[in-house]
């Protein structure tokens, strides 16, 4: 388990938290954020510090660890950017071919926490895959301001073509056992949404805290899903409603699990919003979910 952090939400203001959200999301800058801040603190500057990651106390897998395989893995996105990358983390020894799962990072890119992300899946014996949509601008730069700015640069219409390609790439990767799945955070839920509607042969999909599909192409998604949203989440909450309408009129399997008193990205362990609980019974079902349809483990699926 991670070592404590720091602080936890409770500690900040809900406004601090509403204002940090939207800094995070490039709704506001920087200097937004410190003046709205700064009704609730006088050193504004520590509040954004005491809410940005830290990756180092979080991480659960060290990048060496032996009872791993890692590697950056280039492949080919003909639709999208042409040639994209990625981290792959998968067990060092394995029996038979391993199920896979699609890791997709939020509007960062592919930063330390998402990488240890993958590398907890492959400790649970998946092959995991999680590429950087930033690699056409460079990679994930190092840190987090730079690599928002650089997100918004990208050509959504290419970088979704590229995981597209990533998908279709890892459910046929040497190891695999040819069975897909997808999680996703934030932007990543988004994008786990949207790989539903586009790939009729996805298994299953975890997006967490993410925006809804396209309601019109909601009937096309024959993957099951394990929708997770906070409590607190206004921005992303307001959709699920439709979200949720569209998905039973089109007989979409899926399961929503919504934890009481949870912040949008309760389950980064890195910042302040981190719920322990939460996030240690979103895991456990995530993990229940493509164990069942990736490798035909005998659970039954949360609140059958």
């Amino acid at each position: 388990m991670p070592r404590p952090l720091r602080h936890e939400a409770s500690d900040f203001d809900p406004e601090v938290l509403r204002l940090f959200d939207q800094y995070v999301h490039g709704q506001i800058d920087r200097r937004g954020f410190l003046a709205g801040a700064a009704r609730f603190a006088a050193g504004a500057a520590g509040l954004l510090a005491a809410l940005s990651p830290r990756f180092a106390a979080a991480q659960q897998v060290k990048p060496g660890d032996a009872r791993l395989s890692t590697d950056r893995l280039a492949f080919s996105s003909p639709q999208g950017h042409g040639t994209a990358r990625g981290y792959l983390a998968k067990p060092a020894k394995a029996d038979g071919p391993l199920p896979t799962v699609l890791v997709v990072h939020e509007n960062r890119g592919l930063n330390p926490h998402i990488e240890d992300v993958a590398r907890r899946l492959a400790l649970e014996g998946f092959i995991a895959f999680a590429p950087d949509a930033l690699f056409p601008l460079g990679g994930y730069p190092g840190d987090e301001d730079t690599a928002r700015t650089l997100f918004g640069k990208l050509d959504q219409a290419k970088t979704r073509e590229d995981f597209l390609a990533a998908a279709r790439m890892l459910r046929g990767i040497d190891g695999g056992n040819g069975r897909l799945g997808v999680v996703g955070f934030c932007y990543g839920g988004g994008m786990a949404n949207f790989l539903a509607t586009r790939l009729p042969d996805l298994e299953a999909a975890a997006p967490f805290y993410g925006n809804p599909a396209p309601l019109e192409d909601v009937a096309n998604i024959k993957a099951e899903l394990l929708v997770v949203l906070a409590e607190h989440d206004e921005r992303i909450n307001a959709a699920w409603p439709e979200y949720e309408a569209a998905l039973k009129a089109a007989g979409v399997r899926y399961t929503l699990f919504q934890p009481p008193g949870t912040q949008h990205g309760f389950n980064n362990d890195t910042t302040p919003r981190y719920d322990e609980d939460a996030a240690g019974e979103a895991w456990r079902r995530m993990l229940a979910l493509f164990g069942r349809t990736l490798r035909n483990d005998t659970v039954e699926p949360a609140n059958a």
